[in-house]
């Protein structure tokens, strides 16, 4: 297979061999596709690859092979990109370990694709990055077909009443409970979950939206944590940071 000029983004990259780089990027038409940049360091002089393999900047990447790891051929940028430091780097490298463990390769989403590069924008431009993580996560999961409506019980099909309180069933959905089922962190008010499905990720919503959507992703994620968490929890500790909390 032959591929040019293909919009993508880099996820992920690491050392091969003398001088050449993994990379792991996200394309708008054959999804996550794995490739080796051969000599990428080599090349560094002149500018051609490695000065353009940078995440959160938009490429065009052309690449050939048959094996799951095929050869990058050449790249070129198709835009500036945006710079993202402290917490919200920390939350661009989320969005990409989210799409590296979640999505399947060489299964494309062109809707999800622009998604991305539209977080990414709103990352580098907004006050507060915790809203944008929210509303790529409710995309991500539908993308995958394990989506579900805040705003409905899952079981009875009826509307989620905004002085109830539901707990979220793998495989399900939402689902009424009673005010005192279960851990306290496992239930979520009514109120909220209307709040999330109007896309509003702010006061008491935030923290429930928060809560919910880590438990569904966790359940995709086969038991194995996130990376990014933790150094984001590194960096905090750190005293670098401070107002948001971690993805």
């Amino acid at each position: 297979m032959r591929v040019s000029l293909q919009p993508a983004y880099l996820l992920h990259s690491r050392p091969y061999r003398d001088s050449s780089q993994l990379l792991e990027v996200f394309t708008a038409e054959h999804g996550c596709v794995s490739l080796v940049g051969r000599g990428v360091h080599r090349r560094a002089r002149g500018g051609s690859l490695r000065a353009n393999l940078q995440p959160f900047r938009p490429l065009l990447v052309s690449f050939s092979g048959r094996s799951e790891l095929q050869s990058l051929n050449a790249v070129e940028s198709a835009g500036a990109g945006v710079q993202l430091a402290g917490e919200r780097l920390f939350s661009g490298l989320y969005l990409n370990e989210l799409l590296l463990r979640l999505l399947h390769r060489h299964d494309p989403h062109p809707t999800l694709f622009a998604g991305y590069a539209s977080a990414l924008d709103q990352l580098a431009a907004a006050a507060h990055s915790e809203p944008v993580l929210r509303a790529f996560e409710l995309q991500l999961l539908d993308e995958l077909g394990y989506g579900f409506d805040p705003a409905e019980d899952a079981h009875s099909h009826q509307s989620v009443r905004e002085d109830g309180w539901y707990r979220y069933s793998d495989g399900l959905g939402l689902v009424a409970c009673a005010p005192d089922a279960g851990a306290p962190g496992q239930r979520f008010p009514g109120s909220d979950l209307l709040a999330i499905a109007r896309g509003e990720f702010s006061g008491a919503a935030a923290g429930s939206a928060k809560r919910l959507l880590r438990m569904v992703i966790a359940g995709h994620l086969g038991g194995r944590p996130l990376h990014t968490r933790d150094l984001f929890r590194q960096y905090r500790q750190g005293g670098t940071a401070g107002g948001e909390g971690e993805s």
